[in-house]
């Protein structure tokens, strides 16, 4: 019995090292085809998945003081939504394009949610926002996302939904 003692140990160990192995989520990140350039495949890396976004000014879904959306805790799963982007801190707001990519949390897929397109115009003050641009989202699937958002090509702001339905 002895003598086994050491295989059983070199067994168990294998066994924990393929568990621990096997429960590992794939961290690298595929960029599809058209987005812009400025995304970085590092910019997922540093997503804060415990900052969820929080209610504020009555009807803003964000991070205060840095950006929002109204109309993020609509349904946008099937038929898509109309939802008012919100900026603070931003100058020039109307030579400011704003880019929002997706990021789905389980899949590990970057997804264009925007219905025109990666980027639109920011327009001017809105709700207490030094910016403000309204867009139609479609989110292609439930679940945990980050929604980072670039403002004239740099990494502005990342939000973090729960997305339903």
């Amino acid at each position: 019995m002895i003598r086994k003692l050491p295989i059983v140990l070199v067994f168990l160990s294998l066994l924990f090292l393929a568990a621990c192995t096997s429960n590992e989520t794939n961290s690298e990140v595929s960029l599809p085809e058209g987005v812009p350039d400025f995304v970085q495949e590092s910019d997922f890396e540093k997503i804060n998945w415990d900052k969820k976004a929080v209610t504020f000014n009555g009807n803003i879904i964000g991070n205060e003081n840095k950006s929002g959306v109204i109309g993020a805790d609509a349904p946008s799963l099937i038929n898509g939504q109309k939802w008012m982007w919100h900026l603070w801190g931003i100058e020039n707001t109307r030579q400011t394009e704003l880019t929002v990519v997706g990021y789905h949390k389980e899949t590990g897929i970057v997804h264009q949610i925007l219905t025109t397109g990666w980027t639109i115009g920011l327009g001017g003050e809105n709700n207490g926002a030094d910016a403000h641009a309204p867009s139609s989202v479609k989110i292609p699937k439930s679940g945990e996302w980050a929604i980072l958002l670039y403002t004239d090509g740099k990494l502005f702001d990342t939000l973090i939904y729960e997305i339903n339905e």
